[in-house]
């Protein structure tokens, strides 16, 4: 059953997703999700998931009283991947990385002038398999102040925050589809304002809301 705001005043606060991030992450052990949840096809072997390259996301709560904020970005339009898309902050993790978190807390630094100083983590919440090729760690964290941030112009066309409300709520979780390699393809899209949020970016918060809202 869907968490509602009646049920606790402070769900959707940063307090309260600790909270509950802390209860569940703990419930729900190491889950894997990706794009094969609404493609079959895309299931992957044992073999084929040792070939996926490593890569972590930061999933940030900022604190805006009783409607948390998460932190995404969009992407320059001149990547040669994902141009133009929303994404949480986050990349590949590098041999130089002490595992997913460093390496979430790094390249949002990079990218949007993160301070790692100000972020309390959670914790890695499962994996996420990419059919672009990607074995993803979303790492939960909380804010408790407003963040200044500065997108790196190299990499980030803009920064911004959604209500956490809005990508937790399963009515805003829609299903798209598009044709990629003379196939139909669908994923999660989660339109808010003028702000497209889709692909694997909507799958992560999608198994966000699963494991930590449903």
């Amino acid at each position: 059953m869907h968490a509602s705001p009646g049920d606790n005043p402070d769900l959707y606060s940063i307090d309260g997703f600790r909270q509950r991030a802390q209860q569940r992450l703990n419930s729900h052990g190491n889950w894997v999700g990706g794009d094969h949840l609404l493609n079959p096809d895309f299931a992957y072997s044992a073999d084929q998931e040792r070939k996926l390259r490593d890569a972590a996301v930061l999933i940030l709560a900022v604190n805006h009283g009783p409607d948390a904020r998460i932190v995404l970005t969009q992407r320059t339009a001149h990547l040669r991947s994902h141009a133009g898309q929303i994404a949480l902050p986050g990349g590949k993790i590098d041999k130089e990385d002490n595992g997913p978190i460093a390496a979430a807390l790094r390249e949002a630094q990079e990218e949007v002038g993160l301070d790692p100083a100000c972020v309390n983590t959670i914790g890695p919440m499962g994996t996420y398999m990419t059919g672009s090729g990607y074995k993803v760690v979303p790492i939960l964290a909380t804010a408790s102040t407003e963040l200044k941030l500065t997108p790196n112009p190299d990499e980030v066309e803009d920064v911004f925050e959604v209500p956490l409300s809005f990508l937790m709520n399963p009515q805003n979780h829609l299903t798209h589809s598009r044709e990629f390699a003379g196939k139909q393809r669908f994923f999660y899209a989660m339109p808010y304002e003028d702000r497209y949020i889709w692909g694997v970016t909507a799958g992560i918060l999608r198994c966000l809301y699963n494991t930590v809202y449903a």
